[in-house]
């Protein structure tokens, strides 16, 4: 999908199955793994789940490897390779073995105006909202007194763009995002996704 800068993303998540809800599938992590906001890497960034979380799989898209997923206080999306349930005493990876665990299958709905799901779960209503992030001042402060070599970018610089492996980001401390300077502008970036996420001006 195209992303909009500061648009909003409607999303409608709709469990199959009566009495889905009070069967909940635990899951585990496989690695350090992010959380996104829809079903696909084009989707914002809920935050980062590390390896070995415990975690509640609501179930995964029929035909696709997207699930749903409430982890570490999080509710989103993950790919189904970094997923694992134990099954028969052992660990096995969700991609795998879906249909040997049963797992439940949802469906996620976007159209184009209002942001959120049509039937939510508690604590859900954030699901499929696209928001601007508002970087607190220090990180600002931070990045002026810590100066990088600007990054060679031929690409557009907007909010919701990846950048290439080649362009190096930078952390910054105690942040969930990194940044780079390009054309001598300081850009906040998701360094799981590689996408901007904010502009400096």
């Amino acid at each position: 999908m195209r992303w909009i800068s500061n648009s909003l993303l409607a999303g409608a998540l709709l469990l199959a199955g009566a009495g889905l809800a009070k069967a909940a599938m635990l899951a585990t992590t496989a690695t350090d793994l992010t959380v996104y906001s829809g079903p696909g890497t084009e989707y914002p960034s809920v935050g980062i789940a590390t390896r070995g979380s415990s975690a509640v799989l609501d179930g995964c898209l029929d035909g696709e490897n997207w699930c749903r997923i409430d982890v570490n206080g999080m509710r989103g999306w993950v790919f189904a390779q970094e997923l694992t349930v134990d099954y028969n005493g052992a660990p096995v990876v969700v991609r795998e073995h879906r249909v040997d665990l049963g797992v439940p299958v949802v469906t996620y709905e976007q159209t184009g105006s209002i942001a959120g799901p049509a039937d939510p779960a508690p604590g859900d209503e954030m699901i499929g909202r696209v928001g601007t992030i508002v970087p607190p001042p220090e990180v600002i402060t931070y990045i002026e007194r810590t100066p990088v070599d600007p990054a060679a970018y031929d690409g557009d610089i907007v909010v919701g763009a990846t950048l290439p492996s080649d362009v190096v980001i930078s952390a910054v401390p105690n942040y969930r995002y990194s940044y780079v300077r390009i054309n001598d502008r300081p850009i906040l970036v998701d360094p799981q996704s590689r996408r901007i996420v904010y502009i400096y001006e």
